[in-house]
């Protein structure tokens, strides 16, 4: 790494045994003196990120998916480095770069690493580097959320929570998707759009990790069922033999928009939700992140 660095350090993750402070440490080992500065809980991701962007040479997020997005949302374009030491339970995005999912090994592959420039996509000028999706998901995500606030982090809130969900869905939304300037009008009751082909092979979508690694998204989208059908349509995806063309579409494009009856919407990007003003459009950002990889890794 050349030039000051900034450890930006969500104390809200997992995996915080001896505290975030251990993982300086690593680094000052391989001579890298970082500026450690803790997010608390709540904090404004991207605006601590763009703080920092300007002092630093290297920004390094040390957190999950959402602390991971929140940090590349503020760096992406620019000329700052960025770096992940993974905190998080899923950390998709870094594993997808080839580090590590201990934070400690992680920290020494970042002191060996290289920079390379890697792809993200937006909607609505908000970033996200797995994926984002608007209904049923994003309606779970609120929920388990609450799930969590009430019975802690567990396993048994996450499925009760989603079984919850499942059992309360009314009715498929009206869609017209745009991709690439095809358009179509759906009825479907959720649509996920994909940008990490190692996530897709982790859910074996593996119809979709091509279409990413020719610089496209992956569009999802679920088809129109009822009530009792949304529960085995669930069933396929967690088990992963849901197959395109039969269960699901397949879409790819690098520009999509989709426009809803309802002006607004909650879209999930990364595991984050927020209300987005209808239309949504989606579009790919080739290169954006200057990011640091194991040598031999990405």
């Amino acid at each position: 790494m050349q030039g000051p660095v900034c450890l930006l350090a969500n104390a809200g993750s997992g995996k915080q045994e001896g505290g975030v402070e251990r993982l300086v440490a690593p680094l000052l080992a391989a001579g890298i003196a970082p500026e450690l500065r803790i997010l608390p809980k709540g904090a404004d991701v991207v605006a601590a990120a763009r703080g920092a962007r300007d002092g630093f040479a290297t920004v390094i997020a040390a957190g999950g998916d959402g602390t991971v997005c929140g940090v590349a949302e503020a760096l992406a374009g620019s000329e700052t480095v960025m770096g992940i030491l993974p905190l998080g339970t899923f950390n998709f995005f870094a594993r997808s770069l080839g580090l590590s999912n201990d934070p400690a090994q992680a920290a020494r592959q970042l002191a060996a690493g290289r920079v390379q420039r890697v792809a993200a996509a937006e909607v609505n000028g908000r970033l996200f580097l797995n994926n984002a999706s608007l209904g049923l998901y994003p309606a779970l995500l609120e929920r388990r959320e609450a799930a969590y606030a009430r019975w802690g982090r567990s396993r048994l809130a996450a499925y009760w929570s989603a079984v919850r969900t499942l059992v309360s869905y009314d009715r498929p939304s009206r869609l017209r998707i745009t991709v690439d300037g095809r358009t179509d009008h759906w009825r479907s009751p959720m649509v996920f759009i994909a940008q990490n082909a190692y996530q897709l092979e982790q859910y074996g979508l593996l119809e979709g990790v091509d279409l990413i690694r020719q610089g496209k998204l992956a569009i999802y989208v679920a088809p129109e069922v009822r009530r009792w059908q949304v529960l085995g349509f669930a069933l396929k995806m967690a088990l992963r033999t849901a197959r395109p063309y039969r269960d699901f579409t397949l879409e790819a494009g690098e520009e999509m928009v989709i426009e809803t009856r309802a002006p607004r919407r909650t879209i999930a990007r990364d595991g984050e939700r927020a209300k987005m003003q209808a239309p949504f459009r989606f579009r790919v950002l080739p290169g954006a992140l200057k990011v640091i990889v194991p040598v031999g890794g990405a």
